[in-house]
């Protein structure tokens, strides 16, 4: 297995130290988790809140002499590309800007890795000249630019992506008793191109507005027309098999829609306001294996070691970081290593039938909630429980109690980076939790997560 290391980093630790950026304990602390969990320092320190990332890029910008450069809103000759494939590019967080003459400039993470710039140069066959720039610009620049590698489930970006506006299904001559169905799935469509995973309908004086939300934004990307309205909430809501005639109270359903070759979930949620009924959409991509999303066998190791134990196994992230997306890719991985036990759970919506797996949907229409479930639930006599909120202490402390009746316990929790864990941690409400962890995984983005063992969590949140 490769290990993974930042050498600029790794030569510069103690520079960090005597800069009074880090404390020295924050180093060693670090060092031990990047060990174990094979990331690199840098991301450590990163992820953990000790350091941000612009500190660390104006650190190595003064110490190395090396220029930085800000990539969000850059935009590199596309001539480039050729001179660094997208294997090696996301390998070595290394993306080609500009060629002068016979000297190519590439954003680099890891301006020391001296191996990697061997490599470009060879590649290349002419002089490379580093300036540095943050490893998370660097990887969204090339799924911005390396098109034809890039895929969104099963969908090439590369041909949907360019001018696709679901208006163009809206003022289509289409007057088939299709056409609202078409012009919903355009929308899921635009959003799925997009990376955008949450979609909202709501009222307005001028129509019934169409909204993205993207990174905490709010992207308005047009409207339906009020003549309109009444038959796209319909369709909208047989589809999501919810009644079409109720308005007054919420609903909450499910659509399962089609994209190209790509089967997708959605949650949909209706609620009742002064300008008519709010609609919002969550968005499931189909859960992947886990081994394509963890691919170290020691972060494996962690994982199978904590499923064949009693313990809890906490997923945490932030808001849309697809925690939800990693559970059900680890109840697929102990379905299919574990066919003799007994694996349930409870959620608002089962976003995707999962093999081998009891799945229970809570119904609030018959009293059926977290509560009721809970009582019942052992009765079933469960190996492996995912439980998808947990809203009351008293529902966590009986879940935390079957630890010791040797269950495994599945849940989420909320936390955007580790320094926020830590201090959420610190309650006391949280000390029967934190002793009962065996394994935590961590999402800080798409390209980051860590995987903790039951020592290594222990000591960081003590």
């Amino acid at each position: 297995m490769e290990t993974v290391t930042n050498k600029t980093l790794e030569k510069l630790k103690y520079d960090l130290v005597r800069s009074g950026l880090v404390p020295y304990e924050t180093i060693e602390q670090a060092e031990e988790i990047a060990q174990a969990q094979n990331v690199n320092i840098g991301q450590v320190l990163i992820n953990s809140g000790a350091i941000t990332e612009d500190a660390i890029i104006k650190f190595l910008e003064s110490k190395l002499h090396i220029p930085s450069v800000n990539l969000e809103d850059y935009a590199l000759d596309k001539n480039c590309l050729k001179y660094v494939s997208f294997s090696d590019a996301r390998k070595y967080k290394i993306i080609p800007l500009f060629k002068i003459e016979d000297t190519l400039t590439v954003a680099m993470a890891d301006p020391l890795d001296l191996f990697a710039i061997d490599k470009i140069v060879e590649t290349a066959e002419c002089s490379i000249e580093p300036v540095i720039a943050t490893e998370v610009s660097i990887l969204k620049k090339i799924d911005e630019y390396y098109k034809t590698d890039i895929t969104v489930g099963e969908i090439n970006t590369m041909s949907d992506a360019e001018g696709f506006d679901w208006r163009n299904e809206l003022h289509s001559e289409d007057l088939s008793d299709n056409h609202m169905q078409k012009i919903i799935r355009a929308i899921l469509k635009q959003a799925i191109i997009e990376n955008v995973h949450e979609v909202s309908f709501q009222g307005e004086n001028e129509g019934f507005f169409v909204n993205f939300k993207k990174d905490g934004e709010v992207l308005n990307k047009g409207e339906i027309p009020n003549v309109l309205v009444s038959s796209f909430i319909s369709k909208l809501k047989m589809l999501s098999e919810l009644d079409p005639s109720v308005s007054e109270v919420p609903q909450l359903g499910k659509l399962c829609f089609k994209v190209d070759d790509l089967a997708v979930i959605a949650s949909v949620s209706t609620f009742p306001t002064i300008m008519g009924e709010r609609i919002f959409l969550k968005i499931y991509m189909p859960p992947k294996k886990l081994s394509e999303i963890v691919n170290s066998e020691k972060q494996m190791q962690i994982i199978n070691n904590a499923i064949n134990e009693s313990g809890i196994i906490l997923v945490c992230g932030a808001p849309l970081s697809g925690k939800t997306h990693i559970i059900y890719s680890l109840l697929l991985e102990i379905a299919s290593r574990n066919k003799h036990k007994n694996i349930m759970t409870l959620e608002s919506l089962a976003k995707y039938n999962l093999d081998g797996v009891n799945q229970c949907e809570l119904n609030e229409n018959v009293n059926f909630n977290m509560d009721k479930a809970s009582r019942f639930i052992e009765f079933q006599s469960p190996d492996i429980i995912y439980l998808e909120g947990v809203k009351t202490k008293e529902t966590f402390d009986y879940y935390a109690s079957l630890v010791y009746e040797n269950k495994t316990i599945l849940m989420e929790f909320l936390a955007n980076n580790m320094e926020e864990l830590r201090n959420k941690m610190a309650f006391s409400d949280f000390e029967t939790l934190k002793s009962l962890i065996s394994c935590m995984i961590f999402i800080h983005s798409k390209y980051s997560i860590e995987i903790f063992d039951k020592q290594t969590i222990q000591k960081y949140l003590a």
